[in-house]
């Protein structure tokens, strides 16, 4: 196998009596390579703005974490709505994926979670991957937060997990944002 013109890998097979064949196969739907770089995955590149801060890396990580855990809020309310009509837990049968697809709550909280997507593509192409990913768990942070706010009981092992995960993320913030 052979590197071609395009970029795409090509497959030299016997052709018969005209000669060897050449068949291209395309290695991905999306190949999504720019001239001069590989099709390898390459989880820690990141190209930061040389314009932006770590101040707005930062915001977005932020949002994209809040509105991750909105999203889980809004997909709970959604589902405590859907259990309701059901009078039973959600199952995979129809009547519960009808009852869930119906729900106004839940696809509120699908669109947040495809707004957090959208802003967290805008935080990937900034930063590498083991530099942004660890944030993510702040959804958890939030979602206590929340829990204390509307006054549940949360124990003393989760605020020390809340506590755990808020001193690793500090470490990882002082660390370079890409490599």
């Amino acid at each position: 196998m052979r590197s071609g013109s395009g970029g795409d890998d090509v497959a030299v097979t016997p052709g018969g009596p005209r000669g060897p064949r050449t068949q291209r196969r395309v290695l991905g739907l999306f190949r999504g390579a720019r001239p001069g770089h590989t099709d390898e995955w390459d989880i820690e590149h990141a190209d930061p703005d040389p314009k932006g801060t770590s101040a707005m890396l930062l915001g977005l990580i932020l949002v994209s974490v809040l509105l991750a855990a909105m999203a889980q809020i809004v997909l709970k309310h959604g589902m405590n709505h859907a259990t309701h009509q059901l009078g039973h837990p959600f199952r995979v049968d129809g009547e519960s994926l009808r009852v869930a697809a119906t729900t106004f709550w839940v696809w509120a909280g699908l669109a947040l979670f495809g707004l957090s997507a959208f802003v967290w593509l805008a935080v990937l192409s900034r930063a590498a991957l083991s530099f942004a990913y660890p944030f993510a768990a702040l959804t958890y942070v939030v979602i206590v937060l929340y829990d204390t706010v509307r006054g549940e009981a949360v124990s003393g092992l989760r605020w020390g997990g809340v506590a755990l995960i808020v001193a690793g993320i500090v470490l990882v913030s002082r660390t370079p944002s890409h490599s």
